[in-house]
This record gives C-alpha cells, sequence and structure tokens, in this order.
C-alpha cells in the first residue's frame, strides 16, 4: 500500500490581478513534482479576493487543469475560444505552442471555490497544438468503492473511466468523497489534497488545506470522513527550465517562449 512520503500545508498567496488563493505544490518547499508542478486552491468569500481574476496572460510548454467545486469562471484566448466553467465541471487546457488566456469569475458576490493544477508536458510534445477539454458536472461519472463516491474526471476506477482523454501523461484526477475505508489503485506518482475534513494513510493523518506526497506502491488504503482530490501520473525523468508562465526543458528554449510571446507568435 502506498504510504506518506511528506504533507505540506497550503500556504496563503496572491495571483493574477490580486486573486487570494492557497498554494500546497510550486512553493520553496516542494517546487514540483514531475510531471505535476503546481496546485492553487482558490476560496474565498468575499468578492474583494477573487473578483480581479487572472486577466490575459501567456502559457507554452504545459497543461493548466481547473476543476470547480462552487462558482463560475469563465475563458478567453487568443484562438477565439470562450466558455464558462461552472459547479462542479472540469477544464484541461493544453497549452503547448503557446496560448495567450484569461480566466475571469462570472459571479460577483457569493463564494468561489476551486482548483488549478498544472501538469508538465514531455519534450515531445511540447510544442503541440494547443486544445481545451471543457467537461460539464453532467458528464463525470461517479464510481462506488466500499466508503467512497469518486468523481472520476480523468483515469479508471474500476470500471468506471472519466471523459478527460488522450492526455500524454495518462493521468488519474479524481474527486474522492469519503465516509469511511476504501481501497484505490492508482499511479506510481500520486499527490492526494484534502479540502474539506481530515483522512488517515498508514496512522498518518492528513488534515484540511493539506497535500499528501505518497510513494510509488500501486494500491492507497485511505481511511476518514473528507473530500479530497487525487493527482497520479507515472513519473516524468526530464530536466526543467521555468520561469513565470512558460516551462520548457532547456534555458534557450525559455528564452525563445519569451521572445516568441513578446514578437506576437502565440495562439
Amino acid at each position: 500500500m502506498k504510504r506518506i512520503v511528506k504533507t505540506l500545508a497550503a500556504l496563503p498567496t496572491k495571483d493574477g490581478a490580486g486573486v487570494s488563493l492557497y498554494r500546497s505544490l510550486g512553493t520553496h518547499l516542494l517546487p514540483e513534482l514531475n510531471p505535476f508542478l503546481m496546485l492553487d486552491e482558490i476560496r474565498a468569500d468575499e468578492a474583494a479576493d477573487y473578483l480581479a481574476g487572472f486577466p490575459s496572460h501567456p502559457h507554452r510548454g504545459f497543461e493548466t487543469v481547473t476543476i470547480m467545486l462552487e462558482g463560475k469562471m469563465r475563458h478567453k484566448d487568443s484562438r477565439g475560444n470562450e466558455g464558462v466553467i461552472e459547479s462542479g465541471g472540469v477544464q484541461w487546457m493544453t497549452a503547448g505552442s503557446g496560448i495567450i488566456h484569461s480566466e475571469m469569475p462570472e459571479q460577483t458576490e457569493g463564494k468561489l471555490w476551486g482548483f488549478q493544477l498544472w501538469v508538465n508536458l514531455p519534450a515531445a510534445n511540447k510544442m503541440m497544438t494547443p486544445r481545451y477539454q471543457d467537461i460539464p458536472a453532467k458528464e463525470i461519472p461517479t464510481a462506488i468503492v466500499d466508503g467512497a463516491k469518486v468523481r472520476v474526471m480523468a483515469g479508471t476506477v474500476g470500471t468506471t473511466t472519466g471523459p478527460v482523454k488522450d492526455i500524454v501523461t495518462r493521468p488519474s484526477l479524481l474527486d474522492v468523497h469519503l465516509d469511511g475505508t476504501t481501497t484505490l489503485a492508482l499511479p506510481p506518482r500520486t499527490l492526494l489534497y484534502v479540502y474539506e475534513g481530515s483522512i488517515t494513510i498508514g496512522g498518518k493523518a492528513v488534515n484540511e488545506q493539506h497535500l499528501a506526497v505518497l510513494s510509488d506502491e500501486p494500491e492507497l488504503s485511505v481511511t476518514g470522513k473528507a473530500r479530497f482530490l487525487v493527482f497520479g501520473a507515472e513519473p516524468m525523468a526530464e530536466p526543467i527550465a521555468r520561469h513565470g508562465p512558460f516551462v520548457m526543458n532547456t534555458r534557450e528554449q525559455l528564452m525563445a517562449a519569451f521572445e516568441d510571446y513578446q514578437t506576437g507568435k502565440f495562439g
């Protein structure tokens, strides 16, 4: 069974145009765990903490995953795409060779609660054509596994397969609602983030707003009353050259990304 290698509390920070959020992966304590690069939780009741949103900004070389629990987020990009990610929905955006997009809250009051995960692309795919997979809540299936209801966004749980398809890192992306004990089969590189309640893995607790890095055994046994996200994939053993919104393999590629963006070659 998987065991806990490390736990980290999510740290309060700001991003975008001043959005208050909690970052658990992508800090000085854990800069990345390739292919996973960053995990943010937006959890705000006051509009002043999120209303400024994330105005137009570029990305290249990786993928962004947006998961909404409550509220709505509108996205627009330089390729003419536009849509709204609503409560319970997920969006998997492959930035690939380069895209400029914005993510702006739709509401002006009430809770905004969601997550953004950054997932690296392998060297062979960093310059692939940008694309989106927008999945509404009604299209995300639920698997029942012992004491858990598992919303399967990507990957497979038992005979249930998630709607996010054709991702080169072949990820598992699960939203688990647990009341009791359950066992899940997961990829070698697995992260777990508790966003409500607490759980126990191998006698060790993981509390609310904490990230757990798990060992690479094939199965996880977990007990508790909680809601948590699970991110799993095969480890990626490639160099990372990263600055701001660009994630490449070499410094030269990184400088080329800045030059292409500044000369209008994105989108």
